[in-house]
């Protein structure tokens, strides 16, 4: 079995001072360029630099400092953020089973280290199950409409899982809530959110869920009760834009996700048989004595590679699939976000059009439609500064995971060779019989 879990690729946060808090305008023209995303992933850069000679027959020392290690320090160094300065620290771990009378459940514990004034301590450590997670994130979509909130992972991360209360799928749920906070913890708005402050810091956090929706901000009810009957001209083209690369990015990444879970599971089959296919070389060893050195290497090398197979399949399963589900979960919640954008733009377009109608002379716009393009302008800039910061982690995390898979994979094939180079010279040295 593979050694203990390790944690996910965390996105670097960038620099509060380098983001202007998204409402500081009132005008969407004033945040600056419009934002093109790019439907491609951005691919990390070239290794053709790293000297690395392929085996061609003769044995290969795959100890060399040169090797795949190198690559994800390398990557490491460069996503250094250099004066990053925090305020806020947060993190998810120590998962207990809890068993009562009627339910079954496992709680983490939330440790909060921070200087911020709205604290009125430096450090909190209290325990949330799933269902709090749950409760937060539905009450930052409900207070903070116009800002993409991170996805929480799913009920069940990976189908068919059966034993919720595993150590594999525990510790899976675990990294994902730590991610889960840490984005919120990096966000310039929503880390200020009154809720996010209560659910780290309330030891009993039933007596806020019993409020419901009485802290509902007046933006959130305007936005969840617009009226249906009117509908949306067009888009603006950057938000079409945003909306086609999400259905395209959604649809790519479902398809990868698809595919390596197929290839996870054959390689799981795969394993399998190998597992019964090296005791059979063991056993014939001890038939024929004169085979037995190089036939009992054989099954002993094909032990190694079921080893290195079981930790690249365990590594592509805790550490590869939940971050293509969490990406997949995100573009659903930023497609959310730009439906509420949508609404609140129809209900604008409804209100001038109903003024048209009067047919009145007014010396300015009604007061109600100014409020609603106000409201349509701060959608338009907390959207897209959403948008600019989930590419950039999005370009993070995607860098860190596709070379910690070619790390992986080039470790699995180094295992490998290493295993069979081992029985080349059992057979070399075996004299002949005459």
């Amino acid at each position: 079995a593979a050694g203990g879990p390790k944690p996910l690729p965390s996105s670097g946060p960038k620099s509060l001072r380098e983001m202007p808090h998204p409402l500081a305008t009132s005008s969407s023209e004033e945040m600056g360029p419009a934002l093109t995303p790019s439907p491609d992933l951005l691919l990390p850069r070239s290794i053709a630099d790293k000297d690395l000679s392929l085996p061609n027959g003769t044995p290969v020392d795959t100890s060399s400092p040169a090797s795949s290690s190198s690559l994800l320090n390398r990557l490491q160094l460069d996503d250094d953020f250099d004066g990053e300065t925090r305020d806020l620290f947060v993190t998810v771990d120590d998962p207990k089973k809890h068993v009562c009378t009627m339910e079954t459940y496992i709680t983490y514990r939330v440790t909060t280290k921070t200087t911020r004034a709205e604290f009125d301590l430096p450090e909190y450590s209290v325990r949330r199950r799933y269902q709090d997670f749950d409760w937060l994130r539905n009450k930052l979509e409900e207070s903070q409409p116009t800002h993409l909130i991170p996805p929480l992972p799913e009920k069940f991360v990976v189908k068919g899982v059966v034993d919720r209360f595993s150590e594999e799928f525990v510790e899976t749920r675990r990294k994902a809530l730590d991610k889960f906070l840490k984005r919120i913890t990096d966000h310039p708005v929503l880390s200020f959110n009154e809720h996010f402050n209560v659910f780290l810091t309330a030891k009993d956090l039933n007596a806020y869920k019993k409020q419901g929706m009485a802290l509902l901000s007046k933006m959130g009810e305007s936005v969840k009760y617009v009226t249906g009957g009117y509908k949306l001209r067009s888009r603006p083209l950057e938000f079409a834009a945003i909306g086609e690369y999400l259905d395209t990015f959604s649809l790519k990444l479902g398809t990868i996700d698809r595919i390596a879970q197929r290839i996870i599971k054959e390689q799981l089959e795969y394993l399998v048989e190998l597992r019964e296919y090296g005791p059979v070389y063991s056993t014939w060893g001890g038939l024929e004595v004169e085979l037995s050195e190089p036939l009992e290497g054989v099954s002993a090398c094909i032990g190694n590679c079921c080893t290195a197979l079981e930790e690249l399949s365990e590594e592509m399963t805790e550490d590869f699939l939940p971050v293509l589900r969490e990406y997949i979960l995100y573009s659903e919640s930023m497609k959310n976000v730009l439906k509420k954008r949508d609404q609140v733009q129809a209900e604008y377009e409804a209100k001038l059009e109903a003024v048209a109608l009067k047919k009145e002379d007014r010396p300015k716009v009604p007061t109600d439609v100014e409020k609603c393009q106000d409201r349509v302008e701060c959608f338009n800039a907390d959207l897209k500064a959403d948008m600019e910061r989930w590419q950039n982690n999005k370009r993070q995390d995607f860098r860190q995971l596709l070379m910690g898979m070619a790390d992986k994979n080039i470790q699995y094939y180094e295992k490998c060779l290493t295993a069979w180079e081992s029985i080349i010279p059992l057979l070399q040295d075996k004299p002949e019989t005459k």
